[in-house]
């Protein structure tokens, strides 16, 4: 396959999930036939068996599909190299843990060829739980103007994004790419700078099957510490955030507080969650009347 007829280059960052790689990957070999699609996958320094599954599927699948290996840098890292190395116009992120859905790349193939302007394409997704259980989750219209979708996003909540079940053309990555410093949350400011600065579409169909559990990244107090409040600075720089949107840091700000917060009291770390729920109000008011959370706040005097 030449360079110019990859449209869909679909990346897969793994680290540490031997046990789950072989599907994400046969799930995603299945629907490439004779699309104009591409898989590449990437060891983010592995150390449990990764490797040696990645070498039984290269010689399982000869030529079917690419991967590479580089030192341990974080998920920001390896998509960052997914960039480099990727050969398509438009890319999809897949964790190592998931699957593509069936159908995925010839519903995108299709929508990208009625929507050539798009730069972003949200899809559906399945949320697949540890008993088995499925939840479909279907894409809502998007709203109108930038700022409706990095408000919806960012404050209300109402416009939702997935790695796997998304892709984004590789010309949104030219205002910044993930930042390496921030080993979760990583995605918020690039999905943030997408539906700022580019033209966007839906494709009511789910795209990947995520599967939830409780050693993820997202559940990671550690890691979410971490990344702070410094990761509202990430998402409101100049190069990412358009200055006339730039009113909403405030807001967020406190969203990001209110955030850390839960996630503190749900862990019994409670200096800090008192710490970040006053943090939140004195960003914004209107934290107090967000009453799931000032009732965490009123139990916290008694503890």
């Amino acid at each position: 396959m030449r360079l110019t007829d990859v449209l869909i280059s679909v990346v897969i960052p793994a680290y540490n999930y031997a046990k789950t790689l072989p599907r994400a990957v046969k799930s995603v070999l299945a629907q490439l036939g004779d699309a104009q699609a591409e898989l590449l996958v990437i060891d983010d320094g592995s150390t449990d068996a990764t490797p040696h599954v990645l070498e039984q599927l290269l010689a399982e699948h000869a030529g079917c599909f690419r991967a590479l290996r580089k030192p341990n840098g974080g998920l920001s890292s390896v998509r960052n190299r997914g960039i480099v190395e990727a050969r398509g116009q438009y890319l999809i992120f897949l964790d190592a843990d998931d699957e593509m859905a069936p159908g995925a790349l010839a519903a995108l193939t299709r929508h990208i060829s009625s929507n050539p302007d798009s730069r972003l394409i949200i899809g559906g997704h399945w949320s697949v739980f540890d008993d088995g259980r499925r939840v479909q989750h279907t894409v809502k219209p998007l709203p109108a103007t930038p700022r409706q979708r990095v408000r919806g996003y960012l404050l209300d909540k109402t416009v939702s994004l997935s790695n796997g079940a998304c892709a984004m053309h590789r010309e949104v990555f030219a205002p910044g790419n993930y930042p390496e410093h921030l080993r979760n949350v990583e995605d918020i400011p690039v999905f943030a700078q997408v539906l700022a600065r580019f033209p966007c579409s839906v494709l009511d169909q789910p795209l990947a099957l995520i599967y939830k559990h409780g050693d993820s990244m997202r559940h990671d107090l550690k890691q979410s510490l971490a990344a702070g409040v410094g990761m509202v600075d990430e998402v409101f720089s100049s190069e990412r955030m358009p200055e006339e949107l730039q009113d909403l840091r405030q807001a967020f700000l406190a969203q990001r507080c209110l955030s850390l917060f839960r996630d503190c009291y749900s862990a019994g770390d409670y200096v800090n969650a008192k710490a970040f729920y006053a943090r939140a109000v004195r960003a914004d008011l209107r934290s107090l009347a967000r009453w799931s959370y000032t009732r965490k706040a009123i139990r916290l005097l008694f503890k």
